[in-house]
């Protein structure tokens, strides 16, 4: 009886795929659960106490809200691995490889450029001036107290349980805390800073090549085309 002078190696588990790095609005998913459940309270009362033609009027304006509130609030959300970029935005999912890339823009929205020049809305990712202004202040707060402990003002002022007596816990201030987070970001800003960040990496990788797709979401729009008409021909007829 012979033997084989080595053994076959055993066959590898397939590779993972990219995991996607998603990003959605808090706010936005925390209001459409509350818009929802008003409208299925307001809707589901008409339907079952109404009279006459109310329950039908209160069933198709359900079917003509419920996919706009969903599509606006809850539906949008950006994902990004280390080939593309997809945006789920509220009637349509863009996937654009990064090497289709040419800029993501913040302004008063937050932008994809892609290099046939078009643009596409990043709804998942709402640009909030408020939160800029907040943290801009915070920054500047950070600056100025900086200022003061390189002129020796404040060296010793510590917050927390020791901060009457000169220390704190590890000899860390709040301000060496804004020094070592640095400069201080919106949310939304932080989102585009990591995209932007996959941009530079990974644009020029063959991975990343490919054509910019466009998906329309009938799913959303079905309906509530469907639940317009309705409402249209139960108000006309009336």
């Amino acid at each position: 009886m012979t033997t084989p002078d080595h053994e076959s190696p055993a066959p590898q588990p397939p590779t993972p795929g990219q995991k996607d790095r998603i990003y959605r609005s808090p706010a936005g998913i925390a209001a459409g659960v509350l818009l929802l459940a008003i409208v299925a309270w307001l809707g589901i009362d008409a339907i079952v106490s109404g009279h006459d033609r109310t329950p039908w009027l209160a069933l198709a304006a359900m079917i003509f809200l419920v996919p706009l509130v969903a599509a606006f609030t809850l539906r949008p959300a950006v994902y990004a691995n280390e080939e593309r970029l997809r945006v789920r935005n509220p009637f349509r999912i863009v996937t654009v490889p990064w090497g289709e890339v040419v800029s993501l823009r913040s302004g008063y929205s937050n932008e994809v450029v892609v290099k046939s020049g078009r643009k596409y809305q990043l709804w998942a990712v709402p640009v909030s001036l408020r939160a800029r202004k907040k943290a801009a202040a915070r920054d500047a707060r950070a600056n100025a107290r900086r200022a003061a402990e390189a002129r020796g003002e404040g060296g010793r002022r510590t917050g927390g349980l020791g901060g009457g007596f000169g220390f704190g816990f590890g000899g860390m201030t709040r301000g060496d805390v804004d020094v070592a987070d640095g400069p201080a970001r919106a949310e939304s800003d932080k989102v585009m800073d990591d995209l932007r960040e996959l941009l530079e990496t990974k644009g020029e990788s063959d991975a990343a090549r490919g054509e910019v797709t466009v998906r329309w979401a009938y799913e959303i729009a079905g309906p509530a085309v469907a639940g317009a008409v309705l409402l249209a021909i139960l108000v006309a007829t009336g």
